[in-house]
């Protein structure tokens, strides 16, 4: 496991334990504030879920830095919000009601993303809090991280980083056997290489009997140039070729709004 580049909520979680000089000084759980790049209402772009109604969560800071990221602006930065900030935030976009369960909300998926949110602590205690209120929660992490110490009924979504993401050799193996039948794996591809990995990977660890679903996701092209794309009728042809029991996973929200937008 590699040490972190310097993230936002590095410098947080310090300034926390030097303000904490007894177990009877620590403030509860919930009350530790976190750090949110930003909280938004939009459709599911990508997923075995994709077309769906959901809540983001995206958690500011990442110890990764793939060739292709398209949410750089989460590595630093952010608001501190405490976990009651943070789920009545969601409340209100979601339309959940006083005394209501979250299962009744207009929009009962959350989604909760970054940068890497299990680098901060307190994604434990909000997404308890989350899965306690009836929502359905969803986390994507970059599979670099143990994810055994989410709650069972948070629904994984556990990236495998491809040679050619700059970030190759970076997954937890140990995340293999964490995985359950309600997660997903998934591998953005920018090259041949990449897909030539993934498909070993899949068919080695036999991906499609653990979970829910594979996904086979293509690079979009930077807007700005900075890298380009993985044309997806190209993978789709790999994948057919080669009768994989993948999903070729396209991002909606790059299709129906501008790739650059945030908040979408």
């Amino acid at each position: 496991m590699r040490l972190p580049i310097g993230y936002g909520p590095e410098k947080l979680e310090a300034e926390r334990r030097a303000g904490s000089n007894s177990k009877e000084q620590q403030p509860a759980a919930n009350s530790i504030v976190m750090v949110i790049t930003e909280i938004f209402k939009s459709i599911q772009g990508e997923g075995t879920r994709a077309g769906l109604p959901c809540i983001f969560v995206r958690l500011t800071g990442c110890n990764l830095r793939c060739t292709w990221c398209d949410t750089a602006y989460a590595f630093h930065g952010g608001q501190k919000m405490t976990v009651e900030e943070v789920l009545a935030r969601v409340d209100e976009l979601a339309g959940r009601g006083a005394g209501k369960q979250a299962s009744d909300a207009a929009v009962p998926l959350v989604e909760l993303t970054g940068g890497e949110p299990l680098l901060q602590e307190q994604i434990y205690p909000l997404a308890e809090s989350l899965v306690s209120a009836g929502y359905t929660v969803m986390i994507e992490t970059s599979g670099e991280r143990f994810i055994g110490r989410l709650p069972k009924e948070v629904i994984k979504i556990v990236d495998v980083k491809c040679p050619d993401s700059g970030e190759p050799d970076t997954f937890d193996a140990n995340n293999l056997e964490a995985l359950t039948e309600n997660d997903e794996v998934k591998f953005v591809l920018s090259t041949q290489r990449d897909y030539e990995f993934a498909r070993e990977f899949t068919r080695q660890h036999r991906l499609a009997r653990r979970v829910r679903g594979v996904l086979f996701s293509p690079v979009f092209e930077d807007p700005e140039g900075k890298w380009p794309g993985l044309e997806p009728r190209l993978l789709a042809e790999w994948i057919l070729a080669d009768d994989l029991p993948v999903r070729l996973g396209l991002q909606l929200h790059k299709f129906i709004w501008d790739p650059a937008t945030k908040g979408v």
